[in-house]
């Protein structure tokens, strides 16, 4: 469909992708029905053949660089809960037991109630943080079993409905970068407003690294 002039994503559904020069939809509609789409900005119509294939989870590929600095924002499922502070000496636990098997350095840490924000270095020849954090929520997730609002498709995967699945990461190019992010993390509850003052809120690393009356401001484009 390149060739033809077609968007590489019809329609910017993320849903097509060339098989042995056929369009294969794999969601959102039945197997073996036919479907016409417009996919052309001038108005032109490609008749579609779905095929049987099976529907699954997309596949979210994740940059492997050893000894990173990577920025993480890890969010729960329900937006405007309180678990991460009320939990938080069971967060601190999964995080100290995953970090005894799978050694990492924090950089930089701030837990906010419904979501939180790390820096970590991972050791020499190491990129294997989707496994870590893995670890760290499952963990979590088990010491708060009360918590969570399981869906459908949570139950289906033997999931408690806690964490939302995916999280954003940055891998840190730049000394530069990091001290911004590092800034970043520690104004987040002033951000937020949770607190007037970065050392108001505790649950920060700004108590491990930072010193009263340093400057925090940042660059207009973070």
């Amino acid at each position: 469909h390149k060739l033809q002039g077609y968007p590489q994503d019809i329609g910017g559904c993320g849903l097509f992708r060339p098989v042995s020069c056929r369009v294969c939809l794999e969601a959102h509609h039945r197997a073996r029905k036919m479907v016409r789409l417009k996919a052309h900005p001038t108005g032109a119509k490609v008749l579609l053949t779905l095929f049987g294939h099976r529907r699954g989870m997309s596949q979210y590929r994740r940059p492997r660089i050893p000894d990173a600095n990577i920025f993480f924002t890890v969010a729960l499922q329900a937006r405007g809960a309180d678990t991460l502070i009320t939990q938080a000496e069971a967060l601190r636990v999964a995080v100290r037991r995953t970090r005894a098997e799978r050694p990492f350095h924090i950089d930089a840490a701030v837990i906010l109630p419904d979501h939180l924000h790390m820096i970590w270095t991972l050791p020499p020849g190491d990129s294997d943080y989707p496994n870590r954090w893995r670890v760290i929520k499952a963990r979590f997730s088990q010491a708060v079993q009360d918590e969570g609002h399981p869906r459908a498709s949570h139950l289906l995967r033997r999931e408690r409905g806690l964490w939302q699945r995916r999280y954003w990461e940055h891998h840190i190019r730049s000394p530069e970068e990091l001290a911004a992010l590092t800034r970043y993390c520690w104004i987040n509850p002033v951000k937020h407003g949770l607190a007037k003052d970065p050392f108001e809120w505790r649950q920060s690393s700004i108590h491990r690294d930072g010193n009263s009356g340093m400057p925090l401001d940042l660059p207009d484009q973070m």
